[in-house]
């Protein structure tokens, strides 16, 4: 006999009803994107008439998760971006001066003055002026080699360490300039990720390429130039003592100084040190601000080790200008008036509001290790997304059409549940993308579509199986029970392969064969799902009320 639970029934039926709700939202797609948008923007950047408008366009107790739409069907930017990672390594040598200097102070009366000489970007090159103490110096420099963490690097250190006369050269071994590259493009992907997410963009896709290269595509970007603007900005922020000032861009700044230009005053450039006394590396926290004279500026604020110093030297130099240099550009140079020793500051300069968020946008997110450069770039128009859209929706309704039609024509009123369970399917597919937030690309439309054809072949076995053992002289109730205990199994082999080649495509594939394979997936649970349990409900629902003595199928 037919039996259902009353518990399976509410089980059921509350899956079916979730799934539908969380589905609803993309039918008023446009409205629940600016209610998402306003929501954001209010906690980031406080309430407005305008954002409290589009909040109040959809209920606050009614799902609001939608399915994200990929490059294809939104539009948007496309960039193919190489790091260099060279320059990584000029600024890891340069960087290794101080501690060589301090390495080599306490042993002065033995190894005596040490003096830096001009070098080869990816080289150290120090002079010592008593060579017969040669070993002593290359024993104290060596003891700042540190072993290269990684495991093709294991057994090796960071620097080799030879000399020449009495000239000692530090470079970085193979070993690290290795473990560099990997650091360098994860540490790039990671503030690419987080500069793009900042702003607010949707599902990116955001992935390594090779050895130094990384794609990254933005949908709802209005160019590829915007992205680019966003991303070719290092933010590289540094805070160095002033040396002089000049008109002059090609004055002679000394040894170790560089002259740089103001952002801020035309034909104006500073002379500063090389080595910078903080730098952004060391900042945890940047928010766009006012100044005392209502002109937009950045807060920023700086962890521990920072904060002290910049306590420190503010405390030592006060009367003395100090340099805040962004991207080689000096933003202002004010004088110490006293020691700054909160660990915190303010970042003023001739900005509009929109620059001073921006700035403590790249600042917040941090700076790129290395500068990129852009080998591709495509920008898809939202045009050719809504004819993407437009394409997919004719496809999917002729292929729902064509399947419900003739699942009708074959099966009748049982053709009929079928068809009312496919369309529970499709809506539980849009329900669990947007429950799980999935990006829906073109080729995810394709694996919907894909889906609707095979989501009834596990009721066009069901039903087969009732025939057979309708026409073997069993009564309505038996043949519906035994149709669905012996098509069972092979509904479940058939599945689980399928699945398992969607699995398979999600773990080798990237991008929009990912987003093929998810909805293919998810079509394939919700099948599953409907055909067993949805479908054999609405079946058992309605021959308890019919009782019907005989059927067609």
């Amino acid at each position: 006999m037919l039996q259902f639970d009353l518990w399976k029934r509410i089980v059921i039926w509350g899956l079916v009803l979730i799934g539908l709700l969380m589905a609803v939202p993309n039918g008023f797609y446009t409205r629940v994107e600016q209610h998402n948008d306003a929501l954001v923007e209010i906690e980031k950047f406080g309430s407005t008439p305008e954002r409290q408008a589009a909040v109040a366009e959809w209920p606050s107790w009614m799902p609001s998760s939608l399915v994200n739409l990929g490059l294809d069907l939104r539009g948007g930017a496309h960039l193919l971006a190489e790091v260099q990672v060279q320059d990584v390594y000029e600024a890891r040598i340069k960087g290794m001066w101080p501690d060589v200097r301090d390495a080599l102070r306490p042993a002065r009366d033995v190894v005596g003055a040490v003096r830096r000489l001009d070098s080869p970007p990816d080289q150290l090159r120090v002079r010592i002026d008593k060579p017969e103490n040669m070993d002593k110096a290359l024993e104290l420099v060596r003891a700042l080699a540190q072993p290269v963490v990684t495991l093709a690097g294991v057994g090796a250190t960071d620097i080799e360490v030879s000399a020449n006369g009495d000239v000692i050269t530090v470079q970085l071994s193979e070993a690290e300039k290795h473990a560099m590259d990997e650091r360098t493009i994860q540490q790039s992907l990671e503030i690419i990720r987080r500069r793009v997410d900042e702003v607010g963009t949707r599902e990116p896709t955001i992935q390594r390429q090779g050895t130094n290269r990384i794609l990254i595509q933005v949908p709802g970007l209005g160019s590829a130039q915007e992205l680019k603007d966003l991303l070719g900005s290092t933010a590289k922020l540094e805070f160095k003592p002033v040396v002089g000032r000049t008109s002059d861009p090609d004055a002679n700044p000394g040894a170790r100084n560089q002259v740089l230009p103001s952002l801020d005053e035309e034909g104006v450039y500073y002379i500063v040190e090389e080595l910078p006394v903080v730098t952004g590396e060391e900042l945890v926290d940047a928010q766009p601000t006012f100044d005392q004279n209502g002109r937009p500026a950045v807060n920023f604020r700086f962890n521990p080790s920072g904060g002290r110093k910049f306590g420190q030297y503010t405390a030592d130099n006060i009367g003395a200008p100090f340099a805040i240099v962004l991207d080689d550009e000096v933003i202002s140079a004010p004088t110490i008036q006293s020691a700054i020793l909160g660990g915190s500051g303010i970042i003023t300069g001739n900005f509009t509001v929109e620059e001073s968020t921006k700035l403590a946008v790249l600042l917040r997110a941090g700076a790129l290790p290395a500068k990129m450069n852009f080998l591709e770039e495509r920008t898809i128009g939202p045009e050719l997304g809504q004819d993407s859209i437009d394409a997919g929706k004719i496809a999917a309704i002729v292929a729902g059409v064509a399947v419900l039609v003739f699942m009708i024509l074959s099966y009748g009123l049982f053709g009929l549940f079928a068809d009312i369970a496919l369309m529970i399917n499709v809506a539980l597919i849009f329900g669990l993308l947007s429950m799980i937030g999935a990006t829906l690309t073109l080729p995810g439309i394709a694996g919907i579509v894909l889906t609707v054809g095979m989501a009834v072949d596990a009721n066009v076995l069901i039903y087969e199986r009732i025939r057979e053992e309708l026409k073997a002289g069993k009564g309505p109730a038996r043949a519906i029970e035994l149709g669905y205990e012996k098509a069972l199994s092979a509904i479940i082999d058939a599945n689980i392969t399928t699945f398992i080649t969607a699995v398979i495509l999600f773990v080798m594939g990237y991008g929009p064969v990912r987003g093929f394979a998810v909805t293919l997936g998810l079509g394939i649970i919700t099948s599953v799902f409907t055909a067993i349990y949805v479908t054999r409900l609405i079946v058992v629902m309605w021959f308890e009320r019919r009782k019907p003595k005989q059927i067609e199928v």
